[in-house]
């Protein structure tokens, strides 16, 4: 072949570079990682020097240290989620479970719970129509995420997807919707809609048993809608006022197995979850449980969880919880994970 007819090597970049560095890290075979950079178009002799380069730099070695304690972290971790698949993968419901039990069986463990007959009397729970929303707060300007369905990515992207509308146009629209996962208002639209629709704080309980202070954030939209798997920074309520949820739970002992890349977001898609794109899930014990009118859900700061609306759905979150939730003050600044 004549030598102007050869295809160029491909130049070794910083990106392969920081490829053959994570995977050596990870136990890779040397010969195996340079193997596949020729197979990519890597000349041979430049991936051998990369490769090699790699292995005698002590940049690399302070990050093998680095992750061998990461690896002692997961094996302790490990052991919680070994003895977890011991005990019925179920979440407790409890009837009107008091301030002082919810604290030292449920809050303290960070353990999930359903808490029954607290929201028996909330006057939202009756008042709460389509035609009373839409009559009262009507008018009013209200921010909902839009587009969804194009947008794999949509929950990380959520400052693309706010747009607004008047409140009885989205009414309507739920109204109308059937099954759909392309629009919803959420917790990620609480910083507008907190004006025009905070008097409907007013109709839920106080909740003084666990909280501080009532209200929280709003989130409204019709059967099909997908809240993926992801963790909070905070423990959380969820006060199920319409509809029926789908909520499928994931112990924080179980993230290293569960992808998650980047943030507080995993990539496995609980709707199904495949586990040959995501085979260390095999070894992870989902909990799956329908949350119901008038029950709350507590949701504890750092489990994993995946929420599919079965109707069209009413739900109010909160963290104003009576003791000690701030986490996030201490969450790592850098979320490239």
């Amino acid at each position: 072949m004549d030598r102007q007819d050869a295809t160029p090597a491909i130049e070794v970049n910083d990106s392969w570079r920081g490829w053959v560095a994570e995977n050596l890290v990870r136990g890779g075979h040397p010969q195996q990682l340079a193997d596949i950079m020729v197979q990519s178009g890597i000349a041979a002799d430049m991936a051998r020097a990369e490769v090699e380069a790699a292995l005698s730099s002590p940049y690399l070695g302070g990050a093998a240290r680095l992750n061998n304690r990461l690896a002692k972290r997961d094996w302790v971790l490990g052991i919680q989620s070994r003895l977890n698949k011991l005990a019925p993968a179920e979440v407790p419901r409890r009837e009107r479970l008091s301030g002082d039990d919810f604290l030292q069986q449920y809050y303290s463990r960070n353990l999930p719970v359903i808490i029954t007959g607290m929201l028996d009397d909330a006057p939202a729970r009756s008042k709460w129509s389509f035609d009373y929303l839409a009559s009262l707060l009507g008018e009013r300007e209200v921010e909902v995420q839009f587009g969804r369905n194009a947008d794999a990515d949509y929950e990380q992207n959520s400052a693309a997807h706010r747009r607004r509308m008047p409140f009885a146009d989205y009414v309507a629209l739920v109204r109308e919707a059937g099954v759909t996962n392309d629009f919803y208002m959420t917790a990620n639209n609480d910083a507008h809609n907190q004006g025009p629709l905070g008097e409907l704080m007013a109709d839920l309980p106080p909740l003084a048993e666990y909280l501080r202070q009532p209200g929280g954030f709003f989130w409204f939209g019709p059967a099909g809608t997908i809240t993926p798997f992801h963790h909070d920074l905070t423990n959380n309520f969820m006060l199920q006022i319409a509809g029926r949820k789908r909520v499928r739970l994931i112990a924080p002992c179980d993230t290293p197995k569960v992808y998650n890349q980047r943030h507080c977001f995993s990539e496995v898609d609980g709707r199904e979850i495949d586990l040959q794109r995501f085979p260390q899930m095999a070894g992870v014990t989902v909990t799956d449980c329908v949350l119901e009118p008038g029950e709350i859900l507590f949701l504890p700061v750092g489990w994993w969880h995946f929420v599919e609306a079965l109707d069209i759905t009413i739900t109010v979150s909160t963290t104003h919880f009576k003791w000690d939730n701030d986490f996030y003050s201490d969450y790592p600044r850098n979320q490239d994970f």
